[in-house]
């Protein structure tokens, strides 16, 4: 059993780990991996058992969905002597999740790795959101006009005004997946909508005729690069997800690449993100010592 050691993520840390993982990320464009960011590690803290631990060489500890525990480097590990890296994972069973980026240059007879297709972010050119174009993405751009046609759709930006009928949005939307509060990324939505300004978040408020149907939250990752940190909407309205990605990217032009995270091995999510056809999976590596 691991004693837990380091800090607990609060949002007092979020000038120092974001200034570390930001060198850490730069340059890596949208090859740049969901997880890095302070928003998304406070966010999900409490399931992953996120811990800050500070020294010359800093890291986050956390356990992945499958129950290991790892320790997400905030430091180019090309850059730390091998003992050092032996005494930081000691009650760990290695470093997660580690970009490709970062995996240049480390010498393969003193490091092993491994990547999971559950793990993976799904990657995609905006451009393809804003028309829906080509036979692959007919029914996307199917449904949406026919929202339009039935429907009044607006959209208007996310703040704290929209609170409350957001959360109201996201209870239903538990209700309707058979979820209990707790469940899924309950905890983690809420705390977005609360603390979106103070984390970074951007996003809108959907309406149809003039009923909140849904929402979407998402984070910039880089320049022109985002991740989709939140969608939620009733699924009554047909057509209403492909809509919100579909006025994200219409609103947006600076944007030329969408995350949409893992999809953890849920077969009905997994189905839902390949069908927007990505232009890649994204490996999120673990990384070992020999």
């Amino acid at each position: 059993m691991v004693v837990e050691s380091g800090f607990p993520l609060t949002l007092d840390l979020k000038a120092c780990i974001n200034g570390l993982l930001s060198r850490m990320i730069f340059g890596q464009g949208e090859r740049t991996l969901a997880d890095p960011t302070f928003a998304n590690l406070f966010l999900f803290r409490a399931v992953h058992r996120y811990r800050f631990l500070q020294g010359d060489w800093p890291c986050i500890s956390g356990q992945s969905y499958d129950g290991l525990t790892y320790l997400l480097p905030l430091f180019d590990l090309r850059t730390a002597p091998l003992d050092v890296l032996r005494d930081l994972l000691c009650g760990h069973v290695g470093f997660f999740p580690v970009s490709g980026f970062q995996l240049e240059g480390l010498d393969p007879q003193r490091f092993e790795w491994t990547a999971l297709r559950d793990d993976a972010d799904y990657v995609y050119q905006a451009q393809q959101f804003v028309n829906y174009r080509g036979s692959a993405l007919q029914k996307k751009r199917n449904l949406v006009k026919q929202l339009h046609g039935a429907h009044v759709v607006t959209a208007e930006p996310y703040t704290m005004q929209a609170m409350d009928e957001s959360l109201d949005i996201l209870a239903r939307w538990m209700h309707a997946k058979g979820k209990s509060t707790g469940e899924a990324d309950d905890t983690a939505c809420k705390d977005a909508l609360n603390l979106a300004m103070k984390l970074g978040l951007e996003g809108f408020v959907y309406r149809v005729n003039n009923e909140v149907v849904g929402f979407l939250l998402m984070e910039m990752l880089q320049p022109g690069v985002c991740v989709v940190r939140f969608a939620k909407a009733l699924d009554r309205f047909k057509g209403i997800y492909q809509h919100m990605f579909q006025h994200l990217c219409q609103s947006n032009l600076e944007i030329q690449w969408l995350n949409f995270e893992q999809d953890m091995g849920i077969v009905n999510l997994r189905q839902t993100k390949m069908s927007y056809q990505p232009t890649w999976l994204l490996p999120k590596y673990r990384v070992h010592l020999r």
